[in-house]
């Protein structure tokens, strides 16, 4: 790898952290023999055994140092991570990019919270994110981060990163309340405006004897900037003809291939309005097996309003028809309006139970089962322009009635040498596994787009996939200084049921698929000295089509025009190769990785006129990530943190589009950096600085997006964040903080928030 650190990574890197990992930089961690040693609290459901890389932090660590209004900003600054929030309460858009996937490839990752899935499966992209609702910033005791596809018990999904979220359990009577405020002031193109976010979180729980529970609740009221906008190319304006009416108020600027377009206003500014609740139910039935019971519930109502900046001679807004700007003429076409108001109501319930035994023997063992299902979600938009549309008339509701997945889960632990962790000591994982996936969307006419009840279908789609697994893994540890874990998965696939509809009928199409495949995984730990330990890690990740890739399009009369039932399954082998050195006040860590991946599903052009989900042929990446911590640097109280990452992900064969060929992977960018001070003045007192950087990155497959700094780019970002905390007295805190503070004005798609001032108050007790 012949590349240099970015000046701005490498100050970056050598500046300030956060402590916000997994160890307390000033308690350095205990490494045996590669064993990830996970301290305090309820401990990780991740498979610590592996001599893998695993990152994680405590939720006190993320009271005192990050600015959390949702549950993913816990992952805000852990290495070579990015969540795609655009703004606070974002529901449909949050992708989790990891070392080689972009913010594009939400099934390349698994996101679970005690043991329950929220990574949707039910398609790939940003309308397809983590149910991050499903977990509040309060209620988060640890989460921790599996990085690549290396542990036999993850499905190739797992090929990016497996997070886990551990939600607090009481041992004791407790309640805590907390009320959170957040302002921006977003200025860019012609929109100028205050936005702010309202948050509200109480929490109560205790345990009597062999019962414990837990009542988590939480309302947020959210206003996010504008994030799509109304344009029209210079190219598409002709001679105007008489009597056309001039308009102004339209702002020139470059579209991401840098040619030349206008910007007429701007559409689904969201006001959301979130409640989420949760019950936590468990119950010791001997001393070494506990049931436990889960139950959430999470309501999301969602506004999404159109501005236009276009005026009339009057000094009227003007949202349709023929108009001059510049001397030429467009069409602001109201059979497909530009300016498009919409509303979403979304209630979604997601439960959990599972009975696990906790020996700590020869043998355990874990039954555990979880739903997910789309109570109601509803999207209404009007198919009439504004200002007609803002009382009604006519329009679409997409309704996703009986949407939802269920997953079973059934694992045991043996240990033929008992607790022994020392040389000849062993753990073999086995379990089985079972996953199901359901997509339904009816999409119907109405005569009231705002309240009217769903008329005739205009659009339909449905399909199902299944899998079933097995898997073993055995973790030996051969002396006291080398350790091995080998591992093997087997996966049965089912896809069926696609059917597209629209006026007159819906079509089944594509054939029922069953696929086996089968990934190995190993891993192998080398204590070189009692301060060092080498570790390496491969293992094959098979990443199934989603229902979404595999079914959703159209169709043309009988004929199916923009989906393909015969996708191929993404298969990926990951390998990283990690060097850990323990320090007299922290830890040093660098990984090299790589992963070669064929058929990726990416979405590109099929005609001149349609895109559909595609294989691409190969893609190959490789990289370094580097992170350290540290304590105590000559001041008392201060912890530094600090992760860079370099990788060159490049498009190495795609037969569907050859101009992609040697272009970089959308959406992974060549370098990203974290890094964080946190300065505890004394135990009430508490200071926080924290900067992230991205370089350059794509959207497109050929890397024609050049100009990242418009409306559909993708642009790189350097963004600082600060935060004190201070305690009141023993029941009573309080926090204020700065999110991009330097106000730096980014996009990834749409437009990220801009200076963001946070302020919390918070009760325990």
């Amino acid at each position: 790898m012949t590349a240099h650190l970015s000046p701005i990574a490498s100050a970056l890197l050598l500046a300030f952290s956060v402590n916000a990992f997994a160890q307390q930089a000033s308690d350095p961690p205990d490494k045996t023999i590669g064993t990830v040693t996970i301290t305090g609290g309820r401990p990780t459901s991740l498979p610590t055994q592996i001599p893998t890389t695993i990152e994680g932090i405590t939720g006190a660590q993320i009271e005192r140092t990050i600015n959390a209004s949702d549950s993913e900003d816990a992952l805000k600054y852990l290495p070579s991570l990015l969540v795609r929030k655009r703004y606070i309460g974002d529901y449909n858009h949050a992708v989790l990019s990891t070392r080689a996937s972009g913010t594009g490839n939400s099934a390349r990752s698994m996101v679970y919270a005690d043991g329950i899935l929220l990574s949707n499966y039910l398609g790939n992209g940003a309308g397809f994110t983590p149910r991050w609702g499903m977990v509040t910033p309060e209620e988060i005791e640890r989460v921790d981060v599996l990085y690549g596809p290396f542990s036999a018990a993850y499905a190739g999904n797992s090929v990016g990163a497996v997070v886990d979220y551990i939600t607090r359990m009481p041992s004791k009577f407790e309640a805590h309340a907390k009320l959170g405020y957040a302002s921006q002031r977003f200025d860019l193109a012609g929109s100028g405006e205050r936005d702010s976010g309202k948050q509200a979180s109480a929490s109560v729980g205790n345990r009597h004897g062999d019962f414990s529970w837990w009542i988590n609740v939480n309302r947020l009221d959210s206003n996010g900037q504008p994030l799509v906008f109304a344009t029209r190319a210079f190219s598409e304006g002709v001679t105007p003809a008489a009597g056309t009416s001039v308009v102004s108020g339209a702002i020139a600027g470059k579209n991401t291939k840098g040619q030349d377009w206008w910007l007429l206003g701007t559409t689904t500014s969201y006001h959301t309005m979130q409640d989420h609740a949760k019950v936590k139910l468990a119950y010791e039935l001997t001393p070494t097996v506990r049931a436990s019971y889960t139950l959430g519930w999470w309501s999301n109502d969602t506004d999404g309003s159109a501005r236009t900046y276009l005026r009339d001679s009057a000094g009227k807004p003007v949202y349709t028809g023929n108009v001059v700007i510049g001397a030429l003429q467009y069409n602001l076409n109201a059979a497909s309006p530009v300016f498009a108001p919409n509303q979403n109501s979304l209630e979604h319930l997601m439960q959990g139970l599972s009975v696990k035994s906790n020996t700590r023997g020869v043998f355990d063992w874990e039954v555990a089962a979880s739903a997910y299902d789309y109570r109601r979600d509803i999207l209404r938009a009007p198919t009439v322009a504004l200002p007609a549309a803002a009382s009604g008339g006519a329009g679409r509701i997409t309704d996703m009635d009986g949407t939802g997945w269920h997953n079973l889960n059934l694992r045991g632990t043996w240990r033929p040498f008992g607790i022994a962790r020392g040389a000849g000591a062993q753990v073999i994982d086995f379990g089985y596994q079972q996953d199901a996936y359901r997509l339904r969307t009816l999409v119907s006419s109405t005569g009231d787009w705002l309240h009217g009840a769903a008329g005739a279908r205009f659009s339909a789609f449905n399909g199902n996939t299944a899998m079933k697994s097995l898997f073993a893994q055995d973790t030996w540890t051969i002396s006291p200084t080398w350790k091995t874990t080998l591992g093997l998965r087997y996966e049965r696939w089912q896809a069926d049921g696609g059917e597209l509809g629209n006026v007159a009928a819906i079509v089944p199409f594509g054939a029922t698929r069953n696929e086996s495949y089968l990934s190995p995984k190993a891993a192998l730990a080398y204590q070189l000295h009692p301060d060092w330990v080498l570790k390496a890690s491969t293992g094959r990740a098979v990443r199934m089509p989603t229902v979404g890739e595999l079914y959703q399009g159209s169709i043309d009369g009988n004929t199916v025009i923009n989906t393909n039932s015969a996708l191929k399954p993404e298969k990926s082998w990951t390998s990283e190769l990690s060097a850990e050195h323990i320090t007299y006040n922290g830890l040093l860590r660098a990984t090299m990785f790589i992963e070669r991946t064929r058929d990726a599903l990416y979405s590109q052009a099929l005609t001149s006129t349609v895109s559909t989900v595609q294989n691409v042929d190969a893609i190959h990446t490789r990289g370094l990530e580097v992170a350290w911590q540290a304590a105590d640097l000559g001041i008392k109280g201060l912890e530094l943190n600090s992760s860079a990452t370099f990788t060159d992900s490049i498009i190495a064969a795609n037969r569907g589009f050859a101009a992609s060929v040697g272009k970089q992977q959308p959406r992974v960018p060549r370098w990203r950096a974290t890094s964080v001070a946190t300065y505890q003045q004394n135990d009430r007192l508490a200071y926080t600085l924290a900067a992230r950087y991205s370089g350059v990155q794509y959207g497109q497959l050929d890397n024609s997006d050049v100009n990242g700094f418009s409306y559909l780019g993708f642009s790189k970002f350097f963004v600082v964040d600060a935060r004190v905390r201070f305690k009141l007295d023993k029941q009573w805190s309080a926090a204020l903080g700065i999110d991009n503070l330097n106000n730096y004005k980014y996009w990834a798609f749409h437009p990220y928030t801009q200076r963001t001032v946070v302020a919390e108050l918070k009760f325990d007790l």
